[in-house]
């Protein structure tokens, strides 16, 4: 299961099913890096553009990687929620974590026991639609066969 979960963490990583978080400002402040925010100003963090920043997570941060996520024994290694922050961070980190990742594991679980799954689409990586949940445009092309 620490695979599992490395897994589910690094898909979402790289396709957060909340992409852009936005947040107003209450009073005039100072990010970490010492950039000014006013007060009544937005700010939003994309985590779907931070999976993708090399000095945050290397040269292959493009690359499904569920490994970057295990310790060398294999036990499961959280990042910070600042440097990952599909469930965001902070006093306002998601009360539903915990429950996600263990609805997310125990269907995983339960589909690949009962069936085989082969992707049968082109070469191409699947579209996205950005709204308010992140998704595939189109869909994923699967041939999807039972386990005897």
């Amino acid at each position: 299961m620490q695979y599992l979960h490395a897994a589910v963490t690094e898909s979402m990583r790289l396709y957060p099913p909340v992409a852009m978080d936005t947040r107003g400002c209450k009073h005039d402040d100072f990010l970490p890096d010492g950039t000014f925010v006013g007060t009544g100003w937005q700010v939003t963090c994309s985590a779907y553009a931070m999976a993708r920043v090399e000095d945050i997570w290397g040269k292959d941060c493009e690359e499904f990687k569920p490994e970057r996520w295990l310790s060398e024994d294999g036990a499961f290694q959280p990042e910070s929620t600042f440097r990952y922050p599909v469930f965001h961070a902070g006093p306002r980190m998601c009360l539903g974590k915990e429950m996600a990742y263990i609805q997310m594991k125990s269907i995983v679980a339960c589909v690949l026991e009962r069936f085989s799954f082969r992707f049968v689409g082109g070469e191409e990586r699947p579209g996205l639609v950005h709204s308010f949940t992140l998704r595939m445009k189109g869909g994923l092309a699967m041939q999807v066969d039972k386990r005897s």
